[in-house]
């Protein structure tokens, strides 16, 4: 053991470089080299004995491991091996179909490969490559990573498969394809005429894609040659888009328009840039124009389709139920007690707080917990799941925005989950655009559906709601989301903006999240906005600053 563990040592070297940096050696020979390697890596390992008394091994994986299968397996991929690179991974046949699709479907070829850092069974690496079809030809240069696994039935270090191992903007069951694109590109204006690029606006790439997909065809543009990411099954269900990663032809754009103010969207861009991991969208409640809408990360459109519980601020829709109900009014005596029993759950305030002699605004400003969740007797368990549907337009998946969104889910639920949903915990989910148009609605007491492109472009009917507030229930929301703006858990973030403004804070606990998720909406004039700063901490310090940044800005 002690000799294997010295050889161990010795081989610690440096990043290992496959391809065009160093000789490669023939598959035969370095298949060779890996058995012998992996034999003095082993020698650490627990191991376990199967029904044939052949040992297995368990355990961690070690550093000779992990650099042997990644190893093995950018090699083979580099040099066109596809049946040698997919056995190197826990599912063949998967890494079989893409790898292939790599050459014959993609069309990339000279394909250099070379491996980076490694954290643990991580290893990072870079792919350069050229992008190839008839007479045209482009560079293609990304980096990418794989994870070693230890496969159960033999112990055997393979490379874990999914399709971001290939590309990271893959999923399971994407494919890349270079070739006429199908759908021809457009050139996105703003709503002043200016051009909209993600060089300029990053956050607005995937809203890009998916108005090509939506108008591209529409917009009167010709299609050109590209490598494309082409989504499957499962990435169509999450409403992702096609995304283009090369173009070797430009082809010729239409033109879409969209309703994206320039001035909001550098502001929203930037303000979102503080924090590592923040969404925000900004409408117009007259309307539900979208005026802005950003993303700390451009992979995925949090703003528009994320699915997150969105904690107290929920309590604006659950307050429109109890005053629509006539439990409650604004001014009424209403304790919040520090604990509450439903259902055999224990429900506590933030801080384990309470109000022992205050009223139902009182604990809307200071986001009281048990003074909402103490009415759950009193209420049926689809009675939070219509108020969202009916009067918010939310959760009935048919918003057509002119790209893909998630729409809000309010589930029926029962119990001690029933409790929950009503301070936005349990099983609600909510994206910013969702709670914006929440505190949109409450500014004009009418569910205007949000857009980024005008009906008239495409004739398409937006969602509306079944019934619309009262103007005494929306009297009454005011009255407690300006109560929180200038007295409550958003004042300080709103200081300045006025009486003609009203805000709600919201913190969302996740599992396995130090921080929760901080949120924020208000409104103001005719702007309305809601953001959110994942694992950041309470939602008047993370998001708030950003919403009330962006509110100043209307005037």
């Amino acid at each position: 053991m002690g000799k294997r563990r010295r050889v161990a040592e010795r081989r610690k070297t440096g990043p290992v470089v496959v391809g065009g940096m160093i000789a490669v050696v023939a598959v035969g020979a370095g298949l060779g080299v890996y058995a012998l390697y992996g034999g003095g890596a082993a020698a650490d390992e627990g191991t376990a004995t199967t029904a044939g008394h052949r040992a297995v091994k368990t355990g961690p994986l070690s550093a000779a491991e992990v650099r042997t299968a990644s190893t093995r397996f950018l090699t083979a991929w580099q040099q066109g091996h596809v049946p040698d690179a997919a056995a190197a991974t826990d599912d063949p046949s998967a890494a079989t179909a893409l790898l292939a699709g790599y050459t014959k479907d993609a069309r990339l070829k000279n394909v250099t490969l070379t491996a980076g850092r490694t954290t643990g069974a991580k290893v990072a690496f870079s792919v350069k490559a050229t992008v190839s079809y008839k007479n045209l030809t482009e560079p293609l240069a990304y980096d990418s990573s794989l994870t070693v696994v230890r496969r159960k039935s033999d112990g055997s270090a393979l490379v874990g498969w999914h399709a971001q191992v290939v590309h990271p903007d893959l999923r399971d069951g994407d494919t890349l394809v270079t070739g006429a694109s199908g759908t021809p590109p457009i050139k996105a204006l703003d709503r002043d005429g200016g051009e909209l690029t993600a060089a300029r606006y990053p956050s607005l790439g995937t809203v890009l894609d998916g108005l090509r997909d939506k108008f591209g065809k529409e917009a009167g543009g010709k299609a050109g040659v590209e490598l494309r990411v082409v989504r499957g099954k499962a990435s169509k269900a999450a409403k992702l888009s096609d995304k283009t990663l090369v173009a070797l032809s430009q082809g010729t754009p239409g033109t879409v328009k969209t309703t994206l103010s320039p001035s909001l969207q550098t502001a929203a861009e930037q303000q979102v840039g503080k924090q590592k991991q923040a969404s925000v969208v900004v409408l117009r409640p007259s309307t539900g124009e979208i005026l802005a809408v950003a993303n700390t990360g451009h992979g995925f459109n949090t703003a528009f389709q994320g699915s997150l519980a969105p904690g107290s601020t929920m309590k604006i829709v659950t307050s429109t139920m109890l005053f629509e109900k006539n439990l409650i009014t604004p001014d009424a005596q209403h304790p919040c007690p520090k604990t509450y029993k439903l259902a055999g759950w224990t429900f506590h305030n933030d801080a384990d707080s309470e109000i022992k002699k205050g009223t139902f605004k009182q604990s809307f400003g200071a986001s009281c917990n048990n003074a909402f969740i103490d009415f759950a007797p009193k209420l049926s368990d689809s009675d939070l799941t219509k108020e969202a549907q009916q009067v918010y337009g939310l959760g009935l998946n048919n918003w057509s925005i002119g790209v893909p969104t998630f729409d809000g889910s309010v589930p029926v639920q029962s119990g001690a989950q029933m409790g929950a949903s009503l301070i936005g915990q349990g099983g609600v989910r909510m994206n910013p655009l969702n709670m914006a148009s929440v505190a949109a609605t409450v500014q004009t007491g009418v569910f205007h559906q949000p857009y980024l492109v005008s009906p008239s472009v495409d004739g398409r009917t937006t969602a509306k709601a079944s019934r619309t507030m009262s103007s005494k229930t929306q009297s009454e929301l005011k009255d407690v989301m300006r109560y929180t703006a200038a007295y409550g858990t958003a004042a300080k973030a709103m200081a300045g903006l006025g009486a003609d403004s009203g805000a709600k804070t919201g913190s969302a606990e996740v599992d396995g999240q130090k921080k929760p998720n901080g949120w924020f909406t208000a409104y103001r004039g005719d702007l309305a906005a809601a953001g959110v700063v994942q694992a950041g901490g309470h939602g008047g310090d993370t998001a708030g600053p950003i919403v009330a940044t962006l509110l100043k800005m209307g005037g």
